[in-house]
């Protein structure tokens, strides 16, 4: 193949690992590295060579010796977008609701690795907070109410792992950071279905939150409500809770 007139072969190396998924989505079945060579009109060494870059990430699998699919890795982030996409269309008009409701920052977070994101938000500057962690901020999970949701949810063993991974380093005087308050705390979040952040990743804000569930009944996010410590009212916890199963219905989650 030739090179692009003006490309750098970082690019050129992009443009030919597209194409070679590009033939591969568009084949039911696994595709021989003759074919796909044809199909792309890459030399069978150089389509060779990416798709074994390609299998490491698990982005290519090889059912057998000489021939290809889209691998599973593809798939994890295809759901992963979507429900982010997905929730985040459903939540936006409750959060709104809710936010009415408490007039503080009503946030929608959801898990990657051992962090929570902040992909949604919505809060006006007479909340009386300064909002510290803009969309797209991230927060260690045992520091966090939403966090806690997704620890809860996890195997003890995992919980270990994390906790482990993490050193459960604290924020705050009052950061969770021990394993076997920890441990109690995540009963306490299964028991009520709801987490609560006391001034653990900030001094002088709390949190509450509840879990958005998807269709498979997966933990797919978060919705909390921050507050200074002194205005957050326990009469908002039952409100998050059917704010969040509101969301949860509209992304197919059934309860029983």
């Amino acid at each position: 193949m030739t090179k692009p007139a003006g490309k750098t072969p970082a690019i050129q190396v992009l443009e030919r690992m597209f194409s070679l998924v590009d033939a591969l989505a568009a084949q039911p079945e696994p595709v021989s590295l003759k074919d796909l060579s044809e199909r792309t009109g890459l030399h069978p060494s150089t389509a060779h060579r990416i798709l074994n870059d390609l299998a490491i990430g698990r982005y290519i699998d090889r059912p057998e010796a000489g021939s290809y699919r889209l691998g599973m890795r593809l798939l994890e982030l295809g759901n992963l977008v979507k429900a982010r996409l997905d929730v985040r269309d459903a939540a936006i008009g409750p959060m709104r609701e809710l936010h009415k409701l408490t007039r503080q920052p009503v946030n929608l977070s959801v898990r990657q690795g051992d962090e929570i994101v902040y992909i949604e938000r919505t809060y006006s500057e007479r909340s009386g907070m300064q909002v510290v962690r803009a969309v797209g901020g991230r927060a260690p999970l045992h520091l966090t109410s939403v966090g806690k949701l997704f620890l809860a949810h996890d195997e003890p063993l995992r919980v270990r792992a994390y906790a482990t991974r993490s050193g459960l380093q604290g924020h705050t005087r009052n950061s969770i950071t021990d394993v076997p308050r920890l441990e109690r705390e995540l009963t306490q979040v299964r028991q009520h279905a709801m987490a609560r952040d006391d001034e653990e990743l900030e001094l002088g804000v709390r949190c509450m939150a509840a879990g958005i569930f998807d269709d498979q009944g997966k933990l797919v996010a978060g919705l909390s409500v921050s507050a200074p410590a002194d205005r957050l009212e326990e009469s908002w916890a039952e409100r998050v809770c059917a704010t969040a199963a509101q969301i949860s219905a509209s992304l197919g989650h059934r309860v029983g």
